[in-house]
């Protein structure tokens, strides 16, 4: 009797052993299998990375490293001579660390403002028409409207007009001013849509409670509104000033080659000097240096966030 029963203990564990290996081999093959169908599906996202950004980003490091051939391009060599002579660009490294931020805050200080009216203040069955009006920009060419703001400032433009009344002498076209105006006109779209999302998705009960602790309009804006949007912030503030970093079209044509970016600088090494390896080592620079500014942002980003759920709870 004893050995029927331990007969049939062996068989019901060896069993249970069995189904407990098929059910580990079956959640096995549905790993497998999802995972292969991920890896498919990222397949062409990461081949186009791979193409289009990694591999032309290693050619550069390599020129950036290599030596000026004596009819103009690419020698090859190492050597990091290339970088001892960044100081020779420091004119354009210049004016672009500094309007490159001035612009951002520009098109902040403008572009909130629209943000909140669309997302707090205006008609629901106005909203999309608003938004597409702030959008239509995009749809023509940054060149023909950096061409229009060349009348507007130019000589035919406002200073003809102040002119007629009696204000001569005055010179828009050219100018650092010239170059920030184009900045925020061709940029502000990018800087109101990440603050429209982020106030957009504002809880308006904290804004009414606020208001029934017995806060003034201002203290809600400060303390509730703006420290919400804050991340919406940061993310269109990141976004223009990673862009204004390799601005070339607007400095050329409003900054009249007085006002030079380091896009600027690039191109003439690149395309008339043909210094290759010292274009090259710039504009590793100019990564290097964008990826210090979204290291920044997204650090702040996330303690804002952070800080702004601790407060919530």
């Amino acid at each position: 009797m004893s050995q029927g029963t331990n007969s049939g203990q062996v068989l019901t564990a060896g069993g249970q052993r069995s189904a407990g290996a098929e059910a580990a081999f079956s959640m096995r093959g549905r790993f497998l299998r999802k995972n292969l169908l991920t890896a498919l599906l990222l397949a062409p996202a990461t081949l186009w990375l791979v193409v289009f950004l990694v591999l032309p980003f290693v050619a550069i490091a390599v020129f950036s490293v290599g030596e000026r051939a004596p009819e103009g391009g690419y020698q090859a060599a190492f050597t990091f001579a290339q970088y001892a002579n960044l100081p020779a660009r420091a004119t354009a490294f210049w004016n672009t660390m500094m309007l490159a931020p001035v612009g951002a805050l520009a098109c902040l200080l403008v572009g909130y403002p629209v943000a909140y009216y669309l997302a707090l203040r205006a008609p629901q069955r106005w909203r999309l028409i608003l938004l597409a009006l702030i959008v239509i920009p995009f749809w023509t060419s940054l060149l023909m409207r950096t061409y229009a703001w060349m009348y507007i400032l130019g000589g035919r433009g406002i200073p003809a007009l102040l002119a007629y009344i009696g204000i001569e002498d005055l010179r828009l076209i050219n100018t650092p001013g010239a170059v920030l105006l184009g900045i925020v006109y061709g940029y502000l779209p990018l800087m109101i849509l990440p603050i429209y999302v982020s106030l957009e998705r504002l809880d308006r009960r904290l804004l009414e409670a606020s208001a029934d602790l017995g806060a003034t309009p201002l203290s809600t804006f400060l303390g509730v509104t703006l420290r919400l949007s804050l991340p919406g912030v940061m993310t269109g503030f990141s976004l223009v000033m990673i862009l204004l970093l390799g601005e070339y079209l607007i400095p050329t044509l409003l900054g009249g080659g007085k006002v030079f970016f380091i896009g600027n600088a690039l191109v003439d090494l690149f395309l008339q000097s043909r210094n290759w390896p010292f274009g090259s080592a710039i504009a590793i620079t100019l990564v290097l240096v964008s990826v210090v500014v979204l290291i920044i942002a997204n650090r702040i980003s996330t303690r804002l966030s952070g800080a702004r759920r601790v407060d919530l709870i």
